[in-house]
């Protein structure tokens, strides 16, 4: 059996956004990987962040938790937050536990890149 996987990379957007690229499985094992760069990255009115999730293969309830401390995080630092091509199935469990209401989705870096200029 291999051990789950996930890569999560920071970069700035030619626009000015800051896209956290995560792919691989999101578990309580290679939460404490994104929430590093969570905590290395820097947030506020300014400074948008967009969490792109189209590389997730699998999300728990820990990894889950992570994405909800990067919106707490966004929100007392008054900082634009987007989840960014989030597959139907986790879209689906969102949606069951109402975080639906919670965060801001587009189906591409780009959508969410213009969404913040609109």
């Amino acid at each position: 059996m291999t051990d789950p996987t996930l890569t999560a990379t920071r970069h700035t957007h030619s626009r000015g956004a800051t896209v956290l690229a995560v792919a691989g499985e999101l578990d309580h094992h290679t939460a404490p990987q994104l929430s590093r760069l969570i905590q290395d990255t820097s947030f506020g009115p300014e400074a948008p962040v967009l969490i792109e999730l189209s590389g997730l293969t699998y999300c728990d309830s820990t990894g889950i938790t992570v994405l909800i401390g990067a919106d707490r995080r966004a929100r007392q630092a008054e900082a634009p937050l987007s989840l960014v091509g989030v597959n139907p199935d986790l879209m689906h469990v969102f949606r069951i536990i109402g975080l639906d209401q919670l965060f801001n989705f587009q189906p591409t870096v780009e959508d969410a890149i213009d969404a913040l200029h609109a």
